[in-house]
Parts: C-alpha cells; structure tokens; sequence
C-alpha cells in the first residue's frame, strides 16, 4: 500500500489549493460582473469558502506533521460548502444566473471534496493497521 493517498495524480491538500484557488477567482469574478448596483458582497461567498480551503491545503503541505488536523478543517468547511450550495435546490426559480453557478460550484466542490476526504481518510487507517500501529 503506498504511504500517501492521491487522487487524479494530486494530494489532498493539493486538491484543497486547487479546489480553494477556483473558489476564490470565481468569487471575485462573480462580484465583479454581477449588475447590482452596488455590487453585493454575497457574490464573494465562494471566495470566502475558498480563502480558508487554500489556506488549509497550504499549511497541510508545509507542516506534515499536523496535515491531518488542517485536513480535518477543510472537511468541515467542505461540508459547510455542500450545505450552503444545496441551497440551489429550494431557491432556483428567485436566484440570478451568478447566484446559481456559485452554489452549483460550492455544492460539487464540497461533495467531491468530502468524498476525496473520506477515501483519504481510509487509506490512512488501512495504512495504519497493516503496520500495526
């Protein structure tokens, strides 16, 4: 069994950069291009998402030896993610166009994430049992 889980080539603290940095553009690109005048800082509720999940992913890959505690958080806030998103689902008809993208993108971001998350999770279990730790 390999000592560190990937998924698609990537780690998960990667995943979570990756996953925060996507966040983050999106937000200030929706603020930016929304037609409220003034523009509402709720567009930038992606952004506020993904500032903590790049920031987990980056002090994950930096300080291996607390990985899994940041890892934990960004579980959290990926959860937080998929909650918030699934908003979609109840208020489609009275959302803008942004507004739906942006929670389309926190729900698929938060699930994909827990999911990578859980299955990393288990490898680290499954790793610590098969050397009897």
């Amino acid at each position: 069994m390999s000592n560190e889980f990937t998924f698609l080539g990537m780690t998960v603290p990667r995943i979570a950069e990756v996953n925060g940095a996507v966040l983050t553009v999106w937000g200030i690109f929706a603020y930016f291009v929304q037609s409220a005048d003034p523009p509402s800082i709720t567009a930038l509720i992606p952004a506020f998402m993904g500032l903590p999940m790049l920031a987990l992913g980056a002090m994950s890959e930096r300080d291996g030896e607390n990985s899994h505690h940041y890892m934990h958080g960004s579980m959290v806030l990926a959860l937080v993610m998929a909650l918030g998103g699934a908003r979609v689902v109840t208020g489609f008809s009275e959302m803008s166009t942004l507004a739906i993208i942006s929670h389309l993108l926190l729900l698929q971001v938060g699930i994909s994430f827990m999911i990578v998350g859980i299955r990393s999770f288990r490898h680290a279990r499954k790793r610590r049992e098969a050397s009897g730790d």
